[in-house]
């Protein structure tokens, strides 16, 4: 079978071409600040064409190319990663599904897009879609899995689309092969440049359990692990039932690895490998407690892998600046030389692609508002190399905290809570929250001992504290009164039932808060 790491790259030969036959343009960015782009989508050159490939709850330490101890686990993406610049520093500014695809669509923030939970824009919003830019500029768009999520807009329709129904559950990677083929050819015929978002519905629950059947066109990962063979992340205690689910969730990490292997092997049959940028990553952390739809290191880090020939160096990595996917739409404008739409949030980093240096990329923001069910949980967060603070609107010490990604995980800790009095702490944590919390991630990488109320860090608190502040006035978040207020809860549950009116119904049973029928579901 041909694969994709056998891509012969000829560097110096495609950019010299570039240069002759494109030439460089000096433009201005969003921030004023000059750069150097090849004019991509105007040239007389090929026109560079997209991929981008997303894992589905993925946590960016489950690959060996960001330092997985299980063995043999992701050796396609890792072969790639070595052809890659390799982002070590890289989140996304919502982990949550729906609301972390449409910041990739838009460039805006969920609290400015209108994607805040699982539902779609509004009817009118007059927030450009990047498909939709990109059409306009002559681009065929097409898109593999995860339909609904990665499409903000209910009217928008795609150029080629095939959903999880139509790939093997989005667990075939045979199935991912052939369409992907098809859209190539389809992309030959109409003779222009596309752009491909591949979405695998893996490692998104249920995990892959080799006792249970394959149905609707699953295939088997091509290899399987027990729990013996797994990591379990430090955020969550080492039980066996914890050990037992994620012995499956690494089956379905490997059997993204399968899928992204045979997508690359038909990008490379097709002749496009070439002339494509290719990008990898997730749309938010694993799914189980303390990482997806919450605002914590595990659940906003992601890998983040770039392959565009001639202007990234294979098998880079860069170690210091921080990116994000708000900044995801605004780079590949900058990169194509299209001119960006007012509006957007995020910063081109194309700069960082090119080899160079950009200022002020030394931390992140990210919000949750709305979960797959059950009342609003608003969380915003600010993180840098050192530190993470986190603001917990919803948490008031009564409201139970509660999502459809705890699993085995969550009920193995529960059940271990009556005897270990640390499962039963970590437990209570989980669910409860206090209204603030601060990590020192040097020490504590697993935000395991929250520092807000230590004497000797609240010189840094209050700098976190005013730095997010400052977001959320600059960046218009409604939730910015609550958080003014966030020392007057009287005041502060009056802002809050304004924001998220079904609240004050939930909150007759708190117990039952995230569990109620009243929030938004997809």
């Amino acid at each position: 079978m041909m694969s994709f790491m056998r891509i012969r790259f000829r560097r110096s030969l495609v950019v010299s071409l570039a240069v002759c036959i494109v030439g460089f343009s000096s433009y201005k960015t969003k921030d004023g600040d000059e750069n150097e782009s090849i004019d991509v989508a105007f040239s007389t050159a090929k026109p560079l064409n997209i991929v981008l490939f997303t894992a589905d709850d993925l946590d960016r330490n489950s690959l060996s190319c960001y330092g997985s101890t299980v063995k043999d686990i992701t050796p396609n993406i890792d072969r790639f990663a070595k052809q890659s610049l390799n982002f070590k520093n890289a989140y996304v500014n919502a982990a949550i599904c729906v609301p972390s695809r449409g910041i990739l669509a838009t460039g805006r923030y969920p609290h400015n897009n209108g994607v805040n939970g699982f539902f779609k824009m509004k009817a009118g919003n007059p927030t450009p879609l990047l498909m939709e830019i990109l059409r306009k500029h002559h681009y065929t768009v097409g898109i593999l899995g995860k339909l609904g999520h990665s499409t903000p807009k209910s009217d928008f329709i795609w150029d080629y689309a095939f959903d999880q129904a139509d790939l093997g559950d989005g667990r075939s990677p045979s199935l991912y092969y052939e369409r992907t083929k098809a859209f190539f050819e389809q992309c030959k015929k109409g003779d222009k440049p596309f752009y491909f978002m591949v979405n695998s519905h893996d490692p998104h629950r249920p995990f892959f359990d080799p006792e249970i059947p394959l149905k609707n066109g699953q295939e088997r990962p091509s290899k399987i692990y027990a729990p013996e063979d797994i990591t379990v992340p430090g955020f969550v205690p080492d039980l066996p039932g914890v050990r037992k689910e994620l012995s499956y969730y690494f089956n379905s990490v490997r059997r993204l690895d399968d899928t992204f292997g045979r997508v690359m092997q038909a990008l490379e049959e097709s002749g496009y490998a070439n002339n494509t940028l290719v990008i990898f990553l997730s749309d938010n952390g694993i799914a189980i407690p303390f990482a997806k739809a919450n605002a914590y290191y595990a659940s906003n880090r992601t890998p983040f892998l770039v392959r565009w020939l001639g202007v990234t160096k294979e098998g880079t990595a860069n170690d210091d600046d921080f990116i994000a996917t708000v900044d995801y739409l605004p780079t590949l404008l900058d990169a194509l030389h299209i001119p960006l739409p007012d509006g957007v949030d995020g910063r081109s980093f194309l700069p960082l692609l090119q080899g160079k240096q950009q200022n002020d990329r030394t931390k992140v923001y990210a919000e949750i508002d709305y979960k797959a069910g059950g009342g609003a949980t608003p969380i915003r967060s600010v993180q840098n190399k050192r530190y993470t603070y986190i603001f917990n609107a919803w948490a008031d010490g009564e409201r139970v905290y509660a999502n459809n990604n705890e699993g085995l995980t969550l009920k193995s800790m529960i059940d271990a809570s009556a005897t270990n009095a640390k499962v039963a702490a970590r437990v209570n944590t989980y669910q409860l929250r206090a209204p603030e919390e601060f990590y020192d991630l040097e020490h504590d990488p697993d935000a395991l001992h929250n520092l807000i109320h230590e004497p000797r860090y609240q010189g840094e608190v209050a700098r976190f504290r005013k730095d997010l502040e400052a977001w959320m006035v600059r960046t218009y978040d409604p939730l910015v009164k609550v958080y003014q207020l966030r020392n007057k809860p009287s005041l502060a549950l009056q802002e809050f039932y304004k924001l998220y009116p079904e609240a004050k119904e939930l909150d007759q049973d708190k117990q039952r808060y995230s569990r109620g029928g009243l929030g938004k579901r997809d």
